[in-house]
């Protein structure tokens, strides 16, 4: 009995001596790592590093992050300040909030910084889109993508079609973004049961652009690339078939406009090329617009104050009588344009909901911030969503306050860089244009249904990591003919290009 008490005892010890050797092995580790980061500094500058922490060797603080969302940064700007460094999806980065500075950091593009993107992300849109290219090659992609946006916004009519539909999902949003980019924006005919699996792969696409680089199997880094060779495959099938699909076709749509002005400028894409444009294009189309449409209709159904003065305005102009919009043909481009509080309530939709946080940078030389030095070559992510959330122009700054963007308050127009929904600088997004006019065109269709309502008892919880977006989804049920998802879709591909 005493010698089988010894022996408890000196197990337990033993344990003990092992977690403590353990416990002790890790918070030397990750001094050891803290002290690895702080030794990059740039010695010739007198400025200290940003504050911050760098977690735990090779993963960082990148579990926190997932877990906690969008309360990792504001716990991190709380302690820290505006620039603070962290380590994220295998790299340190430096994280920026503040007009001041994202507006050096924008203006400083191609001097101070130019584009990085976490090596998931890179490697998934591939080297030849748009977002991974610099300099010249930037410049020249990004002319011919000007164009591609600016066709878009062409000639338009309206069409209406008749069949209706009784509830919206988040799925739904995303699925008829998706829908609109893949038959509008680039033409492709493609059968439903092709575009279902398109859809779904495309999903697998998104969440896993950005994941932590470890290509093993079952890891969302090698989920994401299954996914986009599949994507590649279709799309490759979709570009091959494309001109026997466009016989006696009138019009172009954004990828033939593309590929025409690539050779307009002296170059001819390549396959792999075109195929990741594309993907690059779906992707700008897709992400954004389904979580601003998502965020739109919740906020409506939160505020029916605000979805009453959008009738009011579309009563004043005339296009809406009795809970009906206008005869065809009267709903044109600049009539929406034109449309005040519908611009407000958007504007308030995406400062309050910005789809994307922000945007990566590398600096290229040492240079300042907040009184702190950014060393060459650190990564840099400035966050739209945190200075949004942060800034002093705006007052009442968690309320959904649509007026803030009136004539009369214009609280946007006290600095252009406290606002900034779609980036800014030469890599503002492309696709601005094109998701602000799909969510006029939505909220339209929502001021003219006769009534909707939450189909579920409380409204989602909303995160943020990789874009705004309700856990468990948004489930809406109408009530009314007048609005339906096949009217939307009509009017998205006449709007948005008809030529389309």
């Amino acid at each position: 009995m005493l010698f089988d008490s010894f022996d408890l005892v000196s197990a337990l010890a033993t344990l003990a001596a092992c977690l403590v050797s353990m416990a002790l092995l890790l918070a030397v580790s990750q001094q050891l790592w803290q002290l690895r980061w702080t030794a990059t500094r740039d010695k010739n500058c007198k400025l200290p590093m940003p504050k911050g922490s760098m977690g735990f060797p090779f993963i960082g603080e990148t579990c926190h992050w997932l877990l906690q969302g969008s309360g990792f940064h504001a716990s991190r700007r709380q302690k820290y300040g505006n620039v603070f460094k962290t380590h994220l999806l295998g790299r340190p980065l430096i994280r920026v909030t503040g007009a001041e500075n994202i507006r050096k950091v924008l203006m400083g593009e191609h001097t101070l910084v130019t584009v990085d993107w976490p090596q998931s992300t890179s490697t998934l849109l591939g080297p030849n889109s748009l977002a991974n290219s610099i300099g010249d090659i930037h410049r020249k992609r990004r002319k011919v993508s000007r164009r591609t946006e600016a066709h878009t916004e062409s000639t338009v009519s309206t069409k209406w079609t008749d069949e209706s539909f009784t509830k919206w999902t988040d799925e739904e949003s995303q699925r008829l973004s998706f829908t609109m980019a893949v038959r509008v924006l680039l033409g492709f005919r493609v059968s439903e049961e092709e575009m279902k699996h398109l859809f779904s792969t495309f999903q697998d696409f998104v969440d896993n652009l950005f994941s932590l680089p470890i290509d093993l199997p079952f890891s969302g880094y090698r989920k994401g690339i299954r996914a986009r060779d599949t994507l590649q495959k279709s799309i490759e099938k979709a570009i091959r078939e494309k001109p026997l699909c466009s016989q006696g076709k009138d019009y172009s749509d954004a990828l033939d406009v593309l590929m025409e002005s690539a050779k307009e400028n002296g170059t001819e894409l390549t396959m792999q090329e075109l195929k990741e444009s594309t993907i690059e294009l779906i992707f700008a189309a897709f992400a954004t617009t389904a979580s601003a449409s998502t965020s739109l209709i919740m906020q409506l159904l939160r505020h029916p104050t605000v979805l009453e003065r959008l009738r009011e305005e579309l009563r004043a102009r005339g296009l809406l009588h009795n809970g009906c919009l206008c005869p065809e043909g009267e709903l044109r481009l600049d009539t929406i344009v034109s449309l005040k509080y519908l611009d407000c309530v958007i504007k308030e939709v995406l400062r309050l909901f910005t789809p994307v946080s922000g945007a990566y940078r590398t600096a290229m030389q040492t240079f300042e911030l907040d009184g702190v030095q950014i060393p060459k070559g650190w990564s840099v992510m400035y966050s739209i969503r945190d200075t949004h959330d942060t800034s002093s122009v705006f007052k009442d700054v968690d309320a959904f306050d649509p007026d803030r963007f009136s004539q009369e308050r214009g609280e946007d127009k006290e600095g252009r860089f406290h606002y900034l929904p779609f980036g800014g600088g030469v890599r503002s997004c492309l696709g601005k244009q094109l998701a602000t006019l799909f969510l006029r065109i939505l909220a339209i269709e929502l001021a003219s249904t006769s009534r909707f309502e939450l189909a579920t008892r409380q409204f989602p919880r909303v995160v943020t990591v990789p874009v705004v977006h309700p856990v468990d989804g948004l489930k809406v049920k109408f009530y009314g003919l007048d609005s339906n998802q096949n009217e939307i879709m009509a009017k998205s591909e006449e709007l948005l290009g008809a030529t389309v």
